[in-house]
């Protein structure tokens, strides 16, 4: 290796480090949980309200819970229950998918805009 090989590599450490932090500061604890159902919003969740929901999905019903400000999904139909094995969800920036169900619950602080009407 080289001086320029070093420079890279240093150069691209200090780039992915910045990256993360930048990620990091940006993820807040949400407060409002959406739950979509084939791109259409079915339920509004407050996460400060500890409970257990649910939802119809494509292949049935689709249990989930809302625990100390977190959420995730408890029990539903699908081949390898792969929408529970995703876990719970509390930032703003996460999202779980549920193909198999068509459901995708999104967490938003409360303050933001989907779209803007001109």
């Amino acid at each position: 290796m080289n001086k320029n090989d070093l420079k890279i590599i240093f150069f691209i450490i200090i780039t992915a480090i910045m990256s993360i932090v930048l990620i990091n500061l940006n993820d807040e604890t949400g407060q409002i949980a959406h739950i979509y159902y084939m791109n259409k919003e079915v339920k509004t969740i407050d996460l400060s309200i500890n409970n257990t929901y649910t939802v119809l999905g494509y292949n049935g019903e689709v249990k989930i819970e809302v625990k100390d400000r977190k959420i995730r999904v408890i029990e539903e139909n699908s081949p390898l229950h792969l929408c529970s094995k995703q876990g719970y969800i509390f930032k703003s920036t996460e999202t779980i998918i549920c193909l198999p169900n068509k459901i995708v619950i999104k967490i938003t602080d409360g303050n933001e805009l989907d779209g803007v009407v001109g």
